[in-house]
């Protein structure tokens, strides 16, 4: 069934087609590539690389491709515990990746980098996030023109504690004066507003979606809007040229990590988690 909704959002590009949850692409959008995980087993290599090791922001798990599979049309990201030596290990570092003795947490990050990135358009994502305390599920862009945040980075959805209450998030980020260094434009909203709408609202799927163009990044949540960003404010400092990254590609990534400078507390009775993407979709205007 998924496949054959591929084959019609690909074959009538110029027809407005209404999608799951009621999702409707504009007429003047087509769409130019799209994951719908409708294999059992690994994921298509074609579309998707993974990140290995302890990557970022002091996160607790070690990402792996073997925490990433596709089972009954979706890509499930699983958050596992683990327990093994972490082969980075030296006594004597003092960096976080390689001070770790151990391996406690396994997860993975997909990527698209070197495999497809887009410039303007619209990003949509369907997916189901998990809750737990220590859950730090994302899905997001960057670019690779230039070092980070100089390259930009757009973050669709992040779900996260805040001082101890859940929030979702959705950002952009891009460059100043100092290395790695970043500007944010930053909308935490509350978890507790979409729990209000709907008190099932974490054991059912949403739509995250980037609506992005040369004067604005626009994020939405089942057609919410959460943050709207002007180009016009986006502009780097005088590492990234004293221009906006964001009128250069982006690719996309999707992770769930646990811990680390945002995560919080991990409670290991959450785990294993789960992290469940229907699809991945991007539409672009038609020439």
């Amino acid at each position: 069934m998924k496949q054959l909704l591929l084959t019609i959002l690909t074959s009538l590009p110029l027809l407005a087609t209404t999608l799951t949850l009621g999702q409707t692409i504009p007429s003047d959008y087509h769409l130019v590539w799209a994951d719908e995980f409708t294999a059992d087993g690994r994921p298509d290599s074609t579309n998707w690389n993974f990140e290995h090791g302890f990557v970022r922001n002091h996160e607790a798990q070690w990402y792996q491709p073997d925490n990433a599979y596709q089972k009954d049309g979706l890509l499930i990201i699983e958050a596992r515990q683990a327990d093994r030596p972490n082969p980075l290990f030296d006594e004597n570092s003092s960096n976080w990746r390689t001070a770790r003795k151990t391996i406690d947490y396994t997860s993975a990050c997909l990527t698209t980098r070197g495999k497809f990135d887009f410039l303007y358009g619209r990003l949509e994502i369907r997916a189901r996030i998990p809750v737990g305390y220590g859950a730090w599920p994302a899905i997001w862009t960057l670019g690779s023109w230039c070092e980070w945040p100089s390259c930009g980075e757009i973050d669709l959805m992040e779900f996260y504690r805040v001082d101890g209450v859940p929030h979702i998030l959705a950002n952009a980020a891009w460059g100043n004066d100092t290395h790695w260094s970043a500007v944010w434009n930053s909308r935490k909203t509350p978890f507790q507003h979409f729990l209000d709408i709907d008190p099932f609202w974490p054991s059912r799927f949403h739509v995250w979606r980037m609506d992005w163009d040369e004067t604005a990044i626009r994020i939405y949540l089942d057609d919410e809007l959460l943050n709207e960003i002007p180009q016009s404010q986006t502009v780097n400092g005088s590492i990234g040229g004293h221009v906006s990254p964001f009128h250069h590609p982006q690719y996309i990534l999707l992770n769930l990590a646990l811990g680390g400078d945002n995560g919080g507390t991990i409670l290991d009775s959450c785990l294993p988690m789960r992290y469940e993407i229907d699809y991945v979709r991007v539409y672009q205007l038609s020439k």
